[in-house]
């Protein structure tokens, strides 16, 4: 397993080897010994969950309240997306910044996301399979989201798309108005042993 660490403070891009053979291929995306290595702790899976996108379909940016917070692991089953990560935690060395990652059905990255950092991807072909291992369970009044279009995050999209959104992502605050309205966690509030 290759670990990266990545650009926003506590992110991680893993990468296991693949095994392909005439009759197809096995893989590991997710390898406690690996992980452990790089966050220094297990992860807690308590969900699982898997979305199915058309092409240029944007989901995100996606956070949940802390506490209780939630960590995600993240990669791409099947097809291709530009999965984001943005810097939501108020008070973090990173605060604002992003951290993009293509993920894909070939070399089955995976991402870690730590609790309080925002979380957006943008399928980039048709049937893109996306799988989350989360560390608590969903609960809808604990899910909030940031604008993923919002200029002054400045997410790297590609030019000349047109994409498509949920009402609810469409109608997210930016991430100033966010924080003005005190929806943004605090990042003292998502270190391990704070919720």
């Amino acid at each position: 397993m290759n670990i990266r660490k990545l650009g926003v403070t506590g992110g991680f891009a893993f990468t296991p080897e693949v095994h392909r053979d005439r009759r197809g291929l096995f893989v590991s995306p997710l390898q406690e010994s690996a992980f452990v290595t790089a966050i220094g702790g297990r992860f807690p899976v308590a969900q699982t969950n898997h979305s199915v996108s058309a092409r240029n379909v944007l989901r995100g940016v996606h956070f949940t309240v802390v506490p209780p917070g939630q960590a995600k692991y993240v990669y791409c089953a099947r097809g291709r997306a530009l999965d984001v990560m943005v810097d939501i935690r108020v008070g973090s060395p990173t605060f604002g910044q992003w951290e993009a990652t293509e993920l894909d059905a070939e070399s089955y990255q995976a991402v870690y996301f730590p609790e309080g950092v925002g979380h957006a991807f943008l399928a980039l072909e048709d049937d893109t399979t996306m799988s989350y291992l989360v560390s608590s369970g969903y609960r809808a009044e604990q899910e909030k989201g940031i604008d993923p279009l919002d200029p002054q995050l400045g997410l790297p999209w590609p030019a000349g798309i047109r994409p498509l959104l949920s009402d609810r992502d469409a109608a997210a605050p930016s991430l100033a108005e966010a924080e003005a309205l005190g929806l943004l966690p605090r990042y003292v509030d998502c270190l391990p042993g704070q919720g």
